[in-house]
């Protein structure tokens, strides 16, 4: 393998959390381990200074100083929790490589110990984030989410202190930091699926150093998350859904059985989206994996065609209309609590559901994309 062209070691770019600095230590291994000296340079964000809620402080407030900082030549690449990414590319940079991902799953951390079907009613749950407020209150459980902003230590000592009944964090962090023993349950997708691309880490470095892009690929992509996280990504792409849409979605690649007998790798893809009203649409989809944006695009579009109301009496949709990848979406103006999508980002295009620091349907056995509409929608 043949490294870029420089004189000092790879100065990586990372926020200054303990959580970012673990995940870029991360990276920074795995270069090490492969022969190549990496340094790590902390740059702070405009998200990691403040304490606003999320929602009001707008898209890729976690990643644009990073950004500036590779494009002013600062740092030779840069390693982001993909799910701050916006969805729009950034024409100066390019993501060179998507390592596997770790458990996309949320946690619960629980005073006592206790699961989330433990919690009485009432019981205050830590979470600035409307995709988890929209499942849990979907689980009709009677729990009271409380908006919550901080880091790991902070989040889960506000249950230790007794300030909060538990707290939703993500699985992947625990795990990162070592402390997912205090995890009192590990949310299974079918009560909450996680935000898109929930658990994967985006490496990024200039569109320029094209050696280094390569060389990054090489030793990091994971073929599979890269799938993966490009479907549930361009479900929330075409959802058009801003920083505070309530959309979960997740995507696994499984084995499957063709005609023939030959064994095959396909994405499988399940979303949700929450409306204004307190309802929760699903969907799910299953493609080949060189498919995997456009199958995310047509999945996000049966949502779509859901919230107009013409699925909700439980319409079979197995097969997607041809015209479905040009919808228009301006109708989700519904999946911010009847507000217009806001906080889109400089190009107009949105960013994912941010909170920092079921299975449906059947894969299938047939080679062409199929989207599963769900029966109605959960209230």
């Amino acid at each position: 393998m043949t490294a870029p062209t420089q004189t000092g070691p790879l100065r990586l770019g990372t926020r200054p959390s303990a959580l970012a600095v673990a995940q870029s230590e991360l990276v920074a291994q795995r270069l090490r381990a492969a022969g190549h000296a990496v340094e790590l340079v902390t740059v702070s964000t405009s998200g990691d200074r403040s304490s606003a809620p999320i929602p009001t402080l707008g898209v890729g407030v976690f990643v644009s100083q990073l950004r500036d900082a590779l494009v002013a030549d600062e740092v030779d690449l840069a390693v982001h929790s993909y799910k701050d990414l916006p969805t729009a590319p950034d024409p100066r940079l390019v993501i060179a490589a998507i390592p596997p991902r770790e458990d996309p799953r949320d946690a619960l951390v629980a005073r006592d110990g206790r699961v989330l079907g433990e919690l009485p009613a009432g019981a205050t749950v830590g979470t600035g984030s409307p995709r988890r407020i929209a499942q849990l209150e979907a689980l009709g459980l009677g729990l009271r989410p409380v908006p919550i902003r901080g880091n790991v230590d902070t989040r889960i000592a506000k249950v230790a202190a007794g300030e909060l009944d538990a707290v939703i964090v993500a699985a992947a962090g625990l795990r990162r930091l070592g402390r997912v023993d205090e995890a009192s349950e590990l949310l299974d997708p079918l009560q909450m699926l996680p935000a898109p691309a929930q658990g994967a880490l985006a490496v990024e470095c200039r569109v320029a150093d094209t050696a280094l892009a390569v060389l990054l690929a090489q030793v990091l992509d994971d073929a599979g998350t890269r799938a993966a996280v490009t479907a549930e990504r361009a479900v929330l792409a075409t959802l058009e859904a801003g920083c505070s849409a309530p959309v979960g979605a997740l995507a696994d690649v499984v084995s499957d059985l063709t005609d023939d007998g030959r064994v095959v790798d396909r994405v499988f893809v399940r979303a949700v989206v929450g409306t204004g009203d307190g309802a929760l649409l699903r969907a799910s989809a299953t493609g080949d994996l060189d498919d995997a944006e456009k199958l995310g695009a047509a999945l996000a579009a049966e949502l779509l065609d859901m919230a107009g109301g013409s699925d909700r009496s439980g319409h079979d949709a197995s097969v997607p209309r041809s015209d479905r990848s040009g919808h228009d979406a301006s109708v989700l103006h519904f999946v911010q609590d009847g507000r217009p999508a806001q906080d889109q980002g400089q190009d107009g295009r949105p960013a994912p559901d941010q909170e920092p620091e079921a299975a449906e349907g059947d894969p299938g056995s047939t080679g062409r994309p199929s989207v599963h509409a769900q029966p109605g929608v959960d209230r």
